[in-house]
């Protein structure tokens, strides 16, 4: 069976003032100190850009129970870690509230050079995402699935939108971190490449170019992996709950066996129009689930939930063979019935601005 996997990026936060705090450092030394006996060895903590931030990382699973395990350990892992370090992690795509002092980025030498290169964009970018693996072949497979994946890299933002507020004031988008990733060179809906080697080609323009720190960096919302045989979307904020992200995992195993499908028939993934595109990005980000969408492909608005229906009655054939496909609709139902991240979070601020 296709493998997955998922990377999931926390924030810090003071317990008492929920203003994230540069502990990420003191919270992977405290997970190594305090191992949690039951948690899988092949979830693993690392540090991130800032210092307010730490990512858990599963390991390399064939089902959606085996994820749903590795999610939660990992989830329990920084939770008590975080703790014992004197912070909480959120699972939000932003930070609701400033931080308690100047952002900082952590120092290692790549993240230093990420730094020099961005400056202040770098030094803001205190956001979290949900990056899902896919197992494919090889790198030409992954291109060729990512040319199929294109259309619907928005639908994925909008139905992860977790990131509403920041600096203490709703922004009326429903994913902020997404417009915060606008301002880095080449965010969004990647180009359509032709090859593993054409995609290598267009990465190394951008490093000559002096837009990217290297060969390994790319801003696009999905892309084949530099480190692992995988395709990895990149397109999700961090989401509230493991089974947000399971569901996220589901829709896009579903996707990459969709295209492998098409591929195996002959079919190539569709050109589309790069203005288009952005406008459907641009538009996930700013409404999710709860309202207008932009479709790429005929080029125009349609409702975000109606489009998101149609992600899973396409990889319902696919998600029927892996067996996923009872799992994703109760999934589904949820987040129709309680909302994404975003929603949700605005309903939490509006019942403690009311009071008791």
């Amino acid at each position: 069976m296709t493998t997955m996997g998922a990377e999931e990026e926390f924030l810090l936060v003071d317990p008492t003032e929920a203003r994230t705090v540069p502990l990420g450092r003191d919270v992977l030394r405290h997970a190594r100190r305090a191992r949690i006996a039951d948690s899988p060895s092949s979830v693993e903590l690392h540090e991130e850009l800032a210092s307010s931030q730490v990512e858990a990382v599963t390991g390399v699973c064939r089902s959606l129970d085996d994820l749903r395990a590795d999610l939660a350990a990992g989830r329990h892992l920084v939770a008590r870690a975080a703790r014992a370090a004197g912070a909480m992690a959120v699972s939000s795509g932003t930070a609701a509230l400033p931080g308690t002092g100047d952002r900082s980025l952590n120092d290692a030498e790549r993240f230093a050079g990420i730094g020099r290169l961005y400056a202040k964009v770098a030094t803001d970018y205190e956001v979290s995402g949900c990056h899902i693996h896919v197992g494919v072949p090889d790198p030409d497979t992954a291109v060729a699935v990512i040319n199929h994946m294109r259309p619907w890299l928005p639908t994925l933002l909008a139905l992860s939108a977790n990131s509403p507020f920041a600096d203490g004031r709703d922004t009326g988008y429903a994913s902020w971190r997404m417009m915060q990733q606008a301002h880095f060179p080449g965010s969004g809906v990647p180009p359509r490449f032709t090859s593993a080697a054409d995609y290598r080609r267009a990465v190394e323009r951008l490093v000559e170019c002096g837009v990217l720190v290297d060969a390994s960096m790319s801003f696009w919302l999905v892309r084949p992996s530099p480190r692992f045989p995988t395709v990895e979307l990149r397109a999700a904020d961090a989401v509230p709950a493991v089974d947000d992200a399971v569901l996220l995992a589901a829709l896009t195993r579903g996707l990459v066996l969709t295209a492998l499908r098409e591929l195996s028939a002959g079919r190539e993934g569709p050109e589309l129009d790069e203005q288009v595109c952005a406008a459907a990005v641009w538009s996930a980000a700013r409404y999710g689930l709860d309202g207008p969408a932009v479709d790429p492909r005929p080029g125009r608005s349609v409702p975000a939930a109606d489009l998101a229906r149609r992600l899973v009655e396409l990889v319902s054939p696919a998600l029927e063979e892996t067996g996923d496909l009872p799992a994703v609709r109760r999934l589904w139902a949820r987040l129709l019935e309680g909302g994404t991240g975003s929603r949700r979070q605005r309903a939490a601020a509006r019942t403690a601005a009311a009071g008791p």
